[in-house]
C-alpha cells in the first residue's frame, strides 16, 4: 500500500499566498480599468475626429426661372426653389 502524504501547510504561509493573490488581483483590476478608460477615450477621439466631416453645404444659384431641382444641405433635393428661399434664410446662413 502506498502512503498518503497529507502534509499540512502552516497558516502564515497560506495567509502570505492569499495576500499575494489579492495584490495580483488588484493589479489586474487596475489594468482592466485603465484599458477600459483608454478604449472609451480612443472611441470618443475617433467620433470627434470623424464628426468634423459630417456636415457640409453646397449652394447653387441658377436664374433660369424654370423651377429646376437644387441640391442643398447633405444631399437633400428641393424642387422648384432653393432651400434658403423656402426657409426664409438668406445666403449668409449657407456655408
Amino acid at each position: 500500500m502506498s502512503e498518503q502524504n497529507n502534509a499540512s501547510i502552516p497558516y502564515f504561509a497560506h495567509e502570505g499566498e492569499m495576500a499575494r493573490m489579492e495584490r495580483i488581483n488588484k493589479r489586474w483590476f487596475v489594468a482592466f480599468l485603465i484599458v477600459l478608460i483608454m478604449l472609451f477615450a480612443t472611441n470618443a477621439g475617433w467620433i470627434l475626429y470623424e464628426s468634423q466631416f459630417d456636415q457640409y453645404y453646397v449652394s447653387q444659384e441658377v436664374d433660369t426661372g424654370r423651377g429646376d431641382a437644387f441640391v442643398a444641405g447633405i444631399g437633400d433635393v428641393s424642387y422648384g426653389e432653393s432651400e434658403a428661399d423656402s426657409t426664409g434664410a438668406g445666403a449668409e446662413n449657407q456655408r
